[in-house]
């Protein structure tokens, strides 16, 4: 993440450990790039396969609540990060591939089109169980790709445990632009709103007595 130097904020003093509930390397590469220091403990869920699904933003932050909420009961102290990423078009959900020729299909769907890609973030206080989620969206364009391109693509491993059978590679991608939204929310975690809500948490007293809620979400209009 050497593309990142200089053009992410300094990173904000927590007050707490900071604990990335979440196995993506992209992930723990944007964290690290943004000089946090953190442990990776994964939740371990099975995310549902692709489908169709009216509403993406609720779907991601689902999903970033439900990793947040399986690993906050293992620590006394900490603020848990969780996060999911899709991508989403046609009114479907597209995860992670299953294997090589499910991301050949992803990809097909994809190729020479625009696209939604979603994350949902969730931080989650111990020991207060307060919970601060938001969702982000992202447009990105992937060039058009013939069959010989994928499996060029396909060869390269970029694909793997990637939503969207696609990795971005900062700063210029050759496949893909990402034509509004933050980059660094496509490769999987949006450092820029990041940033905010730590430099938020920073703030707040300990402990902060609160009720275990779960996030209330708002529809954005499109």
């Amino acid at each position: 993440m050497d593309a990142l130097a200089g053009t992410v904020p300094p990173p904000v003093p927590l007050p707490r450990r900071l604990i990335l509930a979440s196995a993506s390397l992209g992930r723990q590469q944007l964290l690290a790039a943004a000089g946090y220091t953190f442990h990776v403990h994964p939740a371990h869920l099975d995310e549902p396969p692709d489908a169709p699904h009216g509403d993406c933003q609720r779907y991601v932050a689902e999903l970033a609540w439900a990793k947040a909420h399986a690993v906050a009961p293992h620590y006394d102290a900490a603020f848990i990060l969780a996060a999911d990423t899709v991508a989403w078009i046609d009114g479907h959900v597209l995860g992670k591939p299953a294997d090589a020729d499910d991301a050949r299909r992803i990809l097909r769907t994809l190729a020479g089109r625009t696209h939604q890609l979603w994350t949902g973030v969730c931080l989650w206080l111990r020991p207060e169980d307060l919970q601060l989620a938001w969702q982000e969206v992202s447009l990105v364009a992937l060039r058009p790709l013939d069959d010989a391109q994928i499996d060029h693509y396909l060869r390269s491993r970029l694909w793997h445990n990637c939503s969207g059978a696609y990795a971005l590679q900062l700063p210029n991608d050759p496949h893909l632009s990402v034509l509004h939204g933050s980059p660094t929310n496509v490769i999987g975690l949006p450092l820029e709103s990041l940033h905010h809500a730590f430099q938020l948490l920073a703030q707040l007293p300990s402990p902060l007595p609160h009720p275990s809620r779960p996030p209330e979400f708002h529809q954005t209009p499109t």
